[in-house]
């Protein structure tokens, strides 16, 4: 098989780390255990690229209502929006494709993990269980293997939303609902495998609720304004009223002067 046959080299690593890790290495972790510090291991190897995933994440949240004017602007004309957004990204050093970096790293691992798993051959007396409930090297339909294929499940989904927060709501939908579909082939993998994949979107959580304390935050939206809301000025600060002018004095009416009435005369 081609696909084997180039990633032997990661295959053979991989294996080696494992040994290294499980009940007959330095380490003497249990088999399941293995695979889950083998996952930690080969995501801090990617931490680089989760670091130029989490500024790519940043820059595209920071242009995000610049972008969405353009795609609105060109609704109608598909190319042209391609190729405004296409000059968008060049203007302002965006690379839309490096949030995908890590994933895509991890695409060779994850069948170079397959291949060990396949080939695997555990000695006498080896636990080959995780939690005492599944065993890594079967299928996992067996057995307490679909509770496995509940946390994968849930564990994509949450990976898939934090992974997603600057794509539009359309393309989000689709990356929760891809999970669910992809069950009915990943149950069909050995446990172990999908233990790694498990793993792997724990981690992408963590590095999710990470990444949003890093993003900046906006702004908060301001109050609207009533009747009885004072004016701002340029600073945004509230203006104070403006004190009344004192009435002016009334005017003193001239005093009326009585007269004397003549007295009638006689």
């Amino acid at each position: 098989m081609i696909v084997a046959g180039i990633l032997t080299p990661l295959e053979n690593a991989l294996r080696s780390v494992l040994d290294w890790l499980g009940p007959h290495g330095a380490i003497g972790l249990p088999w399941g255990w293995s695979i889950v510090a083998l996952t930690i291991l080969v995501r801090i190897v990617l931490v680089p690229l989760t670091v130029k995933q989490i500024h790519s994440m940043q820059n595209l949240q920071a242009h995000a209502p610049r972008m969405k004017e353009i795609q609105k602007k060109y609704k109608g004309d598909k190319a042209k929006q391609n190729e405004e957004l296409m000059k968008f990204y060049r203007e302002n050093n965006i690379n839309p494709a490096a949030s995908c970096l890590p994933m895509a790293a991890q695409i060779p691992v994850f069948f170079a993990l397959y291949f060990v798993l396949r080939h695997f051959h555990a000695q006498v007396g080896d636990n080959l269980s995780w939690l005492g409930l599944i065993d890594i090297t079967k299928s996992a339909s067996a057995g307490w293997g679909p509770l496995l294929i509940a946390i994968y499940a849930t564990s994509q989904i949450a990976s898939s939303y934090f992974m997603s927060a600057t794509v539009d709501k359309s393309q989000r939908i689709l990356f929760m609902v891809l999970p669910i579909a992809f069950i009915p082939f990943i149950i069909r993998f050995k446990a172990g495998l999908v233990l790694y994949w498990v793993t792997t979107n724990l981690w992408t959580v963590g590095q999710g609720l990470i990444t949003r304390q890093l993003m900046p935050k906006k702004g908060a939206p301001a109050p609207k304004r009533s009747s009885r809301t004072p004016p701002r000025d340029a600073d945004g600060a509230a203006q104070k009223p403006a004190e009344p002018k004192p009435a002016p004095a009334a005017a003193t009416a001239p005093r009326k002067v009585k007269r004397k009435k003549k007295k009638a005369r006689r």
